[in-house]
Parts: C-alpha cells; structure tokens; sequence
C-alpha cells in the first residue's frame, strides 16, 4: 500500500496505486467525516482535519487524473 505521508511523486505515474491512494484517502476522509459530529467529545474531529482530509483527497485525484492524460 503506498505511503499516506504525502502526494506521490510525478515521476511514479502509477494508475492502480493512485486508485489504491484515491480509496485510501477517501476512508480516512469519510471517518474524520462521520467522527465529527461523534457523540464521545475524545473521538470528535474539528473541522481543520476534515479540511486537510479534503484536500489531500482532491490532490490525489489531481494526480491520478494527471496520470491517466499523460499516457
């Protein structure tokens, strides 16, 4: 599974492991998502971590988009 430090690098177009970091980062999105409005106040998010979740989703599918025009 690739990393969830950061965006993939330019020169590693690899269409089924930006897919892989697409879903990756979609559940991680989806949990922050749904723990924002949790019950418990120790499991509840705030909104800078559903913004950054966001955002990293979007320039994973930036990338894989990019990935898939360039071949």
């Amino acid at each position: 599974m690739p990393s969830t430090d950061g965006p993939t690098p330019r020169s590693a177009c690899v269409p089924e492991a930006l897919v892989q970091q697409v879903l990756s980062d979609f559940d991680a999105y989806a949990r922050i998502r749904t723990n924002r409005d949790s019950l418990l106040t120790s499991a509840r998010t705030g909104p800078r971590e559903e913004e950054h979740a966001f955002s990293r989703l979007q320039d994973t599918i930036t990338q894989l988009r990019n990935c898939l025009r360039s071949r």
